[in-house]
């Protein structure tokens, strides 16, 4: 897929079709790679102290599941592999932002960014996600969303990023196995989540979610698969373009993560039609 015309209306759709929740680099097609600064001074967070913060406001959510992304990953990565974790770094901010991948704004959809290994994220994505792709704004999904970039942290700690093709597209391309994979990595963490403990005050990060909450999930995940978003922009479904996957495979290797709990069961390379 191509980005047609400019970022509002449908065009924004396009952009989110491209950039939705990838690792691809955003300034390769905002503005040629080249950081041209820009951004806006970082939120304000030091009203996040508490788990009733994070219930209270979507920023100090994100904070929380930052915290816990990490805890589990150092503790998933130090089990399951033989590579130490290293923490992403991770901006909210508003507007727009300067990044190793260049500058970016909100139009991109939240996304992380090989080249200084951070997530970025603007909270306004959220309303975009109900508002212009259907999915329900609940607190799980926006975890989710925020678990998925996690997610290619994780493939470019391990090295699976580097040596996938980002450039090919259609329903079995590493493009997509990308995004497959980086959804069966967030419905790992959304599975553990009740179970990971803050080193601080040695309680869960989270209660077990609900069926209704995990829904939710997975209902964000569906929304920003290819055929969804072709449907939602008026036009024809063409499996040939896919850089994310259906709505279909994104649920399916989500629930994966969330019911086996594995990085090897994550492997959508190593099926032939993942």
């Amino acid at each position: 897929m191509a980005i047609g015309g400019g970022l509002g209306g449908g065009g924004l759709i396009l952009v989110l079709a491209i950039m939705l929740l990838t690792g691809q680099n955003p300034a390769e097609l905002l503005d040629g790679g080249t950081s041209q600064g820009g951004s806006e001074p970082g939120m304000d967070l030091s009203h996040c102290e508490t788990g009733a913060d994070a219930n209270e406001h979507t920023e100090c959510r994100m904070v929380l599941t930052a915290d816990a992304l990490d805890v589990y990953w150092e503790g998933t990565m130090a089990e399951q592999t033989r590579q130490e974790y290293v923490m992403p770094g991770f901006e909210i901010f508003t507007g727009s932002v300067a990044t190793g991948c260049g500058s970016a704004t909100s139009a991109v959809g939240p996304f992380y960014c090989p080249a200084d290994s951070s997530v970025y994220l603007d909270l306004d994505f959220f309303g975009q996600l109900e508002s212009q792709l259907g999915a329900t704004n609940a607190p799980l999904a926006q975890m989710y969303i925020v678990a998925h970039e996690w997610g290619h942290h994780t493939q470019s700690s391990l090295g699976t990023m580097a040596s996938a093709d980002r450039q090919d597209t259609g329903p079995e391309s590493d493009a997509v196995r990308l995004e497959l994979q980086a959804d069966c990595y967030a419905g790992m963490f959304v599975g553990a989540a009740a179970g990971t403990v803050d080193p601080d005050s040695g309680e869960t990060f989270l209660r077990e979610p609900t069926r209704d909450e995990v829904a939710s999930a997975l209902e964000a995940a569906a929304a920003v698969g290819d055929d969804r978003i072709h449907q939602g922009a008026g036009q024809e479904v063409s499996p040939h373009t896919w850089t994310h996957g259906s709505a279909e495979q994104r649920t399916r290797w989500f629930t994966t993560g969330y019911e086996q709990g594995t990085l090897q069961a994550c492997d959508t390379f190593a099926v032939a039609t993942p």
